[in-house]
């Protein structure tokens, strides 16, 4: 079944097809501190709020250019103290073990049109997909289709210093964007999740074009699965298509038409959720949820069309995956769609939350500031934020930066935290119709918290690793708990289910939250602190009695908070505290 938002009036309630109403935002008053930053591509104006920049990278010399989209900066990869970024010239490693001093340990310059990471183990998997890309990685273009590589490269990264290529897959459609998915009876195995937006490359063996979705040979109509040996990667291959579009009719235009003939026949982006078996599917003109229990025969659950997204990007789960949010790449990332006269339903975040299975579309969100005509500005990519208790993440906005949203109430998304830059290009002087030095394309790709900073990918200027900072919106102890969630690797496009050790930190985090939120009365958030720091100064038996002693009482304090569930996850907590 697919539910359908149709477009409205602006900023007005927009109706929705077996779901509630969903609303957008007002336009930005003006008067925010991002507004009006002078420009410069090292100069350029900042504000944040709620954070601060701990380091800014520039990018390395082998990509240091601004030209076009040949050599920017796309997504990131996590593995221990190193980084792994993405360039649509190839990919650097970053040495972050010493966040405010970031070391380059090797680029490696391999054309490849996007270049999106993701790392197993030492193995690094990059996307590749424009036409004149070589199997050589070798410059000069392409003179034959035997010599043409659009697909996942492998290359060993045992030796950050000195990556090695093992093998070159070849898909149908190339590899716009990737996705890891581990084999849950298997450690030994990971399947590919490969999005590709190219058509089929009728020259490959194998790959068929059509027009038919229910044609079991046709290429475009599926993902290209790649099943990953780890311990023998260079016998990795496509094992079968992953066809999650059969028997989905087209969305709606904002017309009220059909603009096309068909529904989606690839996806620009999927993220998984393997703890979930669930994958959220950004397939350009809707958003699939799937079953990914098996990864070899994946099943759609559900699928959603709005009228107000232009392009279904990419997707973020909440952590008990009742809710994912998918963003919308209005413009093609290229476009100022940020301005104070952009609409504010298209370009930005809608979040949709998933009961037995299928969707029911919120609210939109979209940063409340009105960038320049001179920025390039979309929602873009993004991940959780580890705090226990509520619903954050991170994400990029190409030049409009990069901002934490709490989505925790679906209905209710706010803004609370950002990083912002003024412009790459100074604004076009009246009368102006040169195209040297303008329209520059910049910003940040994608934004993700790993162990304890944000670090996000900078299009046009390197890297650039952020902290968030205690406000109003986020407590020392609401951080404190978020620094306790560690990852050994991460991919953003795999996400991982989060778990917090037991630890005071995070049983403080609910009370704040309560406090935050009247949850409970003011004396009593005090005396729960009291009894929080009574116990914490104890030990052994007598910190456990305490703690038991506490969790009895807020069990009676659930009748009259106005915030049942936060006190019964308190509740939980401070036993879980006491070793029960």
């Amino acid at each position: 079944m697919i539910r359908i938002v149709r477009h409205v009036a602006l900023a007005a309630v927009v109706a929705a097809l077996a779901a509630p109403a969903v609303t957008a935002q007002s336009y930005p008053a003006g008067g925010d501190p991002r507004d009006g930053l002078g420009s410069g591509l090292t100069t350029a104006g900042l504000a944040m709020e709620g954070m601060r920049l701990v380091a800014s990278a520039p990018k390395p010399a082998p990509f240091d250019s601004v030209r076009g989209l040949t050599f920017v900066n796309s997504d990131l990869a996590f593995g221990g103290h190193y980084i792994y970024q993405g360039n649509f010239a190839g990919f650097s490693i970053w040495d972050v073990s010493t966040p405010a001093n970031p070391r380059m340990v090797s680029v490696v310059e391999c054309i490849t049109s996007q270049g999106d990471p993701s790392i197993v183990g030492n193995l690094l998997f990059v996307s590749a997909e424009g036409g004149g890309n070589r199997n050589d990685c070798a410059k000069g273009g392409v003179q034959d289709p035997s010599e043409h590589m659009a697909g996942v490269r492998i290359y060993d990264v045992s030796d950050p210093t000195m990556p090695r290529l093992l093998k070159n897959v070849q898909t149908c459609k190339g590899s716009h964007t990737h996705t890891v998915i581990p084999d849950p009876k298997d450690a030994g195995v990971v399947y590919i999740y490969v999005s590709g937006n190219q058509g089929a490359r009728t020259d490959m063996e194998g790959c068929v074009s059509g027009d038919d979705p229910a044609d079991e040979n046709n290429s475009l109509f599926r993902l290209d699965v790649i099943r990953v040996p780890l311990a023998n990667p260079e016998q990795a291959a496509v094992v079968t298509g992953a066809r999650i579009f059969t028997g989905l009719d087209p969305a709606p235009s904002r017309s009220g038409g059909r603009a096309r003939s068909t529904g989606p026949r690839n996806c620009h982006d999927v993220t998984a959720y393997p703890a979930m078996h669930l994958l959220a599917g950004a397939c350009a003109s809707h958003g699939l949820l799937v079953d990914i229990s098996d990864p070899m025969r994946p099943k759609r659950l559900d699928a959603a069309a709005d009228t107000n997204f232009s392009l279904w990007h990419t997707a973020v789960f909440s952590n008990d995956g009742s809710k994912v949010v998918f963003t919308d790449e209005w413009g093609g990332g290229t476009s100022p769609m940020c301005q104070a006269t952009s609409m504010l339903e298209m370009g930005g975040n809608t979040t949709l939350t998933i009961k037995d299975g299928k969707y029911t579309q919120h609210a939109y969100f979209k940063i409340p500031t009105g960038q320049g005509a001179n920025e390039n500005c979309v929602s873009h990519n993004g991940g959780l934020v580890p705090v226990p208790g509520r619903d954050i993440m991170v994400q990029g906005w190409y030049q409009g930066g990069v901002n934490v949203i709490d989505f925790t109430d679906p209905d209710r998304p706010i803004e609370i935290a950002y990083f912002d830059r003024g412009p790459i290009d100074a604004p076009r002087a009246p009368g102006d119709t040169a195209a040297r030095g303008r329209g520059t394309i910049g910003g940040s790709w994608g934004a993700y918290w790993y162990n304890g900073l944000i670090y996000s990918s900078e299009m046009a200027r390197g890297l650039d690793i952020l902290e968030l900072q205690p406000s109003h919106y986020l407590s020392a102890n609401e951080l404190e708990a978020a620094r306790l969630v560690r990852y050994e690797q991460y991919n953003p496009q795999s996400q991982p289910h989060i778990t917090w050790p037991a630890a005071f930190p995070v049983v403080r985090s609910y009370v704040d939250q309560l406090e935050r939120g009247n949850g409970l009365p003011a004396a009593r958030i005090t005396a729960i602190r009291r009894a929080l720091d009574g116990a914490e100064q104890a030990s052994g038996a007598a910190r456990a009695r305490s703690l038991r002693t506490l969790a009895g009482q807020l069990e009676g304090d659930v009748a009259r908070a106005t915030d049942k569930a936060r006190v019964r996850a308190l509740a939980a907590e401070v036993l879980r505290l006491a070793g029960n």
